[in-house]
Order: structure tokens, then sequence, then C-alpha cells
């Protein structure tokens, strides 16, 4: 008797966000498998972002679900996302210009440290002792990324290439069940794009994590991704395997023209 199908980790139901009169999102669905990485795509517009924020919590949808890991997403509060074991990083790199490399990584783990805001601050029993294992869990991501050499400089003038992989290395640091990678190939050049592949792979199967990213960059969606969503104008247009979407003539019509 084969064993049943687990369940999928992130479960989008008829998603629709509205902006005044304009519909952002337009009552989408898709499911993302465990240990899998989907790509999401779709022309300037078409809700890539809208839906990545609803996923982070930043909005919240008019109508429909989101499901994670078998719960409703969208009773969980914004700040309390990361710890539930979702970690992201942003199309504009979102750091602490005046910190170092170590501690903006060291950030990333707020959402699992025990002890609250008054108790860092005046150092009360038992913070010392946190802060160490979030130092050295924040440094085994820089080693990760290949960044350590960097982790007690300024990010202020570092190359945004290496920026990058520190703002990874912040989303991996609370160890998360779900990757979110807002375009993760922007700003890089042809050679930082074929190790990313690589490296996006690594990382699933390191720590055996679900990925999903929103890219432009379609030689390295078509490369890394397992599944390709596409929207256009708020809708889902398509939903499969990479070759089978590259060859949809929805997916056509909406990259070439023709609305």
């Amino acid at each position: 008797m084969s064993a049943s199908p687990r369940p999928p980790i992130l479960d989008v139901r008829d998603v629709t966000v509205r902006f005044g009169g304009i519909v952002a999102l337009d009552r989408v669905s898709f499911q993302v498998e465990p240990g899998g990485i989907v790509g999401l795509i779709g022309p300037n517009g078409a809700g890539k972002t809208t839906l990545f924020n609803c996923l982070s919590r930043l909005y919240t949808p008019n109508e429909g679900a989101i499901l994670f890991d078998g719960g409703s997403l969208l009773s969980t509060r914004p700040y309390r996302i990361s710890g539930l074991g979702i970690g992201r990083t942003f199309q504009d790199l979102a750091m602490f210009r005046s910190m170092t490399v170590l501690q903006n990584v060291m950030v990333g783990m707020h959402s699992k440290a025990r002890s609250g805001f008054f108790a860092h601050a005046l150092r009360l029993r038992g913070v010392s002792g946190e802060e160490r294992i979030t130092r050295e869990r924040a440094y085994e991501s820089l080693e990760f990324l290949g960044v350590s050499a960097y982790a007690h400089q300024l990010v202020e003038g570092l190359p945004f290439g290496l920026l990058k992989r520190v703002e990874v290395a912040r989303a991996l640091v609370s160890r998360p069940k779900l990757l979110l990678l807002d375009e993760p190939a922007g700003g890089l050049n042809h050679e930082e794009v074929e190790a990313l592949v690589k490296l996006i792979r690594t990382i699933r199967d390191t720590f055996q994590l679900t990925v999903l990213l929103v890219e432009h960059h379609m030689n390295l969606v078509m490369q890394v991704s397992e599944k390709v969503v596409v929207l256009d104008f708020g809708k889902c247009i398509a939903d499969g395997p990479p070759a089978a979407v590259q060859r949809d003539p929805a997916v056509i019509q909406a990259y070439l023209g023709g609305h």
C-alpha cells in the first residue's frame, strides 16, 4: 500500500486583494509542496509582490484563505510570521546600514528569542547565553553563504551581490520551513546568477526547507524551479512544470503582448 501524499506546506485559496477600485489579486489559488522549489513569475504589475506581502502578512486579503503547514496564516499577526517558520528576503535590500554584517544577520533570530527588549537592555540573567547562541547561529549562516570574512564590517559600502547573500543568511538564521526569495537575482551579473542557481538548491537540500521565489530572470526560474506559477493582471494563468509553462499559449501571450 503506497504512502498517502504529504499535504502542501503552503495552500493559497482564492486570494483576492483590492486597492480601492484596483484588483491586484483576483481569486489566486495554488499549492506549494514540502521541499519543493517554486517560481512565481509574471509581467510587471501582475500581482507577485502583492501576493508575497500577503504571505508575510504585510497585507491582508479582502477574500480567500492562506494555509501554512496546515494552519491559517491569516489568523497570525505579522510579527509572529518568522516564528511560525517563514523567512523572507526583499527586492530592495532591507539592511541596517549602521550595523555590522553579523549584527544584521542576528536580527533574523529575534523571533526565536525568549527574552524581551527590556531584558536585553538591562542585561538580565540568561540574556548573555541567549545572545551567544544567536551570535553563533548568525556566524554559521554567514559561513554557509561564504561571507563570514565580512562579519564585523559595516554593511554600508559593501558590494550589492555580497549584501544579497547577507540578506539570505538573515532569512536562514531562524531555520525557516518556507523561504520566500523576492527577486534574488536582481542586480546580479551573469556569473552571480549561475552561482545563485546552485545556491538555492543547496539551501533547499541542506536546510530541508521549501523555497518560493519571485523572479524576473527567466533563465534562473526555469533552471531552478520544479514548478512555476504564472500571474497576469492579478489572475493565475498557469501552474505546472517549467517546460509546460514555457509552452503555454496564455503565458506566451502575457509576455509577448496582445492584450
